[in-house]
């Protein structure tokens, strides 16, 4: 069947209410709608709507404190540790952001983790909150399920530690890069098999090191990281920063918020904003940003490559198509999100307005 488009204000309405009905107060509704939808917008659909109903079903388990006391328990001029009391992880980055773009308007770089904070969508998201200050972003976090083992072992031990870097340009779009230490995230594995998709070798690989292709039987193997055994080592070094450093679950005590929606994940976060005119002049800056990418993109290709694209060219490129046509839904999803609206007893996200 064809995907179904639906504005983005219609999805954003959705998500609200149900968040709304699930118990979270009217404002931080707002947010975490506000933040989910942006997700779909730029074209992280592992991330989005697709996350709604595992949210609600770990909100009502208990698993989510929804009037969290978000607050700093240890602060310097140019760093601050926030402890997210267990609430929804959209609301405790998009707080640490806002911390980290003020400590870093005075001290020109700033350093904000997080612990006891949970799953937040894309990485990109919270970077990308600097560029509205002409700062650049970055983002690290344990994601919340192990899905990658140490090299050369079956026991998986780390998470995909996702990283987001976002540069201000001028002219041109900025420089938006959003990865996992591993080929996939695990959320693009979900994707696949929501939509009945195969995902190409390489993502995976079973327990005897073959290639695994069905996202349906995910469990039975694990997400292979970038770069072989360097991935690894960053996957390591990523998940210490954001999880180890500031209290935060790494290792065996990462909860796996697919299986479990009771335990307290303490998911660990980490923002980091530099402020580029303590550098020096920030149009300067911008302008060399945008030399930089017209180099790269008008640079000899090579034979059967169309165009050299620069990190968050193609996401910009979703975002103008999906505010111009709407969002993506598939027949799957949209059952998915229809399910969630008659056990909370709201309307249909296709009634919504």
């Amino acid at each position: 069947m064809p995907e179904t488009r639906i504005p983005a204000a219609q999805l954003r309405g959705f998500i609200a209410a149900a968040m709304s009905k699930l118990g979270l107060p009217e404002a931080d509704a707002g947010i975490v709608a506000d933040l989910m939808t942006e997700a779909e917008v730029q074209g992280s659909d592992g991330h989005g709507a697709i996350r709604l109903a595992p949210y609600a079903r770990r909100i009502r388990a208990g698993g989510i404190n929804l009037k969290p006391d978000i607050h700093v328990v240890k602060e310097k001029a140019a760093m601050a540790l926030l402890d997210g009391d267990n609430g929804m992880g959209h609301l405790v980055m998009q707080r640490a952001a806002q911390i980290a773009i003020e400590k870093a308007r005075q001290c020109g770089i700033a350093w904000v983790g997080a612990r006891l904070s949970n799953h937040a969508g894309p990485a990109s998201l919270y970077a990308r909150m600097a560029l509205a200050q002409d700062m650049i972003g970055m983002y690290y976090a344990v994601g919340n399920a192990n899905h990658l083992p140490p090299w050369g072992g079956p026991d998986m031990l780390l998470s995909t530690t996702p990283i987001a870097v976002a540069v201000p340009a001028g002219e041109e779009p900025a420089i938006v890069l959003d990865m996992a230490t591993t080929v996939a995230a695990y959320g693009k594995v979900k994707a696949k098999a929501q939509r009945g998709e195969q995902m190409p070798e390489g993502w995976m690989i079973d327990r005897q090191g073959k290639p695994l292709t069905d996202p349906k039987h995910a469990e039975e193997g694990f997400l292979m990281p970038i770069g072989g055994y360097k991935g690894y080592g960053l996957a390591l070094v990523v998940g210490i920063l954001a999880g180890t450093l500031n209290g935060a679950a790494m290792g065996s005590e990462t909860i796996d918020f697919n299986k479990d929606d009771v335990s307290v994940t303490n998911t660990g976060q980490a923002i980091v904003v530099i402020d580029p005119d303590a550098f020096g002049d920030i149009d300067e800056f911008k302008a060399r940003v945008d030399k930089l990418i017209r180099e790269l993109r008008a640079s000899e290709r090579m034979p059967g490559v169309d165009r050299i694209w620069l990190p968050g060219e193609q996401s910009h490129a979703k975002r103008i198509a999906n505010e111009r046509d709407g969002l993506a839904m598939s027949p799957a999803l949209l059952a998915q999100l229809d399910t969630v609206a008659k056990d909370l007893g709201i309307p249909r996200i296709q009634e919504t307005t």
